[in-house]
């Protein structure tokens, strides 16, 4: 039997409601190279990057004609945790390319399910098991995924909403905020999590995002960031970086971490760490921090050799020096510049690092109609924020600059005629 479809209509009668891209970009999308994406009507340029998992843009071409060789030799693909001569030179790459250079050569590389909320809820259940102790310290604003565990550190009302139980186990402290200093908000959260405790009633541990995307794109102070890993330290209590969107050199480095001189004990990279959108997670964790017995944590879908396949290539081609990064700090002061030049930041709070850039205009509805303009002009790009209020800007690194200054240009002038 042969199935046509309704190209006419986004929505599949079959579909369920929890379907949300495709209502915000009702068109249906068939492909994509580099920052393009063409439906079945139009071109797009994409400053969407699927949240985030593509830095490298759509269908790298060394990437792919990797994992189009693999195929088409009979490449193993699925292999559970089995040892394979993919998951081997991933792993070579991720040390040589990355753990090495940034002095994490030490730490243990642990495959979780495919998704970011599970690289979360392995890396909780890490500093569970090694410290015996319950409570995670997560930060206001957050966003770490919705599988019950990593739901319980997020902030976003609507999705723990969905949780339908009791999010336990979680406190929640104000992230760095203009309205207290540095040296208040440290001693505050120390107050309020460590002194006068005894050590058995330490959190577990403490989870960050050092850019929180889905926040709003709020930006760690250096000295308020800085505090609390030395806070962390102090009390000898891990601190878990989540790097899931932030990672694979968002903000300039390959983690966020690396500006603000931090040293995590655990870190959660999915998102971009294969290079061609495919799912791959891990955790990085200190070996005395890898307590898990085998099968401990598992999942059936954490050997994708063809993420491994792509993975390594993007590694030996983005990651064998810094121009990567360079280049991104270019681009993000030449997003800034363009902002700046129309008189946007004039006008609304423009924050970010790197080429993640949120535009906070104060108002859920403005921004929400800002992003459909934006798709009425051929410009994918999302909202963010507590009340949906910060148009967020996340274009992939390898965005030409003619096509970079043509999306900030429009993204400019659709909030400027707004005002």
């Amino acid at each position: 039997m042969s199935t046509t479809f309704n190209t006419t209509n986004v929505a599949s009668p079959i579909e369920s409601e929890v379907r949300s891209y495709s209502r915000i970009w009702p068109e249906v999308f068939e492909r994509a190279k580099g920052s393009a994406v063409w439906s079945d009507k139009r071109e797009f340029l994409d400053f969407f990057s699927a949240a985030g998992s593509l830095n490298y843009g759509h269908n790298d071409p060394d990437a792919q004609a990797a994992l189009t060789d693999y195929i088409g030799r009979d490449g193993i693909l699925q292999a559970l945790d089995m040892q394979t001569v993919q998951r081997q030179q991933f792993l070579s790459a991720l040390e040589a390319r990355i753990l090495q250079p940034r002095q994490l050569h030490g730490y243990r590389v642990m495959f979780t399910g495919p998704t970011g909320t599970n690289a979360i809820e392995a890396a909780l259940k890490c500093a569970r098991l090694s410290t015996g102790r319950t409570e995670v310290v997560s930060f206001l604003r957050g966003f770490h995924g919705v599988s019950l565990g990593s739901l319980s550190a997020s902030s976003n009302a609507s999705k723990r909403r969905a949780a339908g139980v009791p999010l336990r186990d979680v406190s929640r402290f104000p992230f760095d905020i203009e309205r207290l200093s540095a040296r208040e908000s440290i001693e505050w959260f120390e107050r309020i999590h460590f002194r006068g405790r005894p050590s058995s009633e330490f959190p577990a541990c403490v989870l960050m995002e050092l850019v929180q995307g889905e926040g709003g794109v709020n930006v760690a102070g250096m000295d308020w960031a800085q505090g609390i890993a030395a806070t962390c330290r102090r009390y000898d209590v891990p601190l878990v970086v989540d790097e899931i969107q932030t990672g694979c050199g968002r903000t300039g480095p390959f983690f966020a971490f690396e500006d603000y001189e931090v040293k995590p004990d655990i870190i959660a990279v999915s998102k971009s760490l294969s290079g061609l959108g495919l799912p791959l997670s891990v955790v990085l964790l200190r070996p005395d921090l890898d307590m898990t017995t085998p099968g401990q944590h598992n999942g059936t879908f954490r050997g994708n050799n063809a993420a491994f396949v792509t993975a390594t290539t993007c590694l030996e081609k983005f990651w064998t020096d810094d121009k990567l990064s360079q280049q991104t700090r270019r681009k993000s002061d030449m997003v800034h510049s363009i902002l700046a030049d129309a008189g946007v930041s004039d006008t609304y709070a423009v924050r970010g690092r790197g080429l993640v850039i949120g535009i906070d205009v104060a108002s859920g509805a403005l921004a929400r109609r800002a992003a459909e303009l934006c798709f009425e002009r051929g410009l994918l790009v999302e909202t963010a924020g507590t009340d949906d209020q910060v148009v967020k800007l996340l274009p992939p690194l390898t965005t030409s600059d003619s096509d970079l200054a043509r999306g900030v240009e429009v993204v400019a002038e659709i909030l400027l005629d707004l005002r």
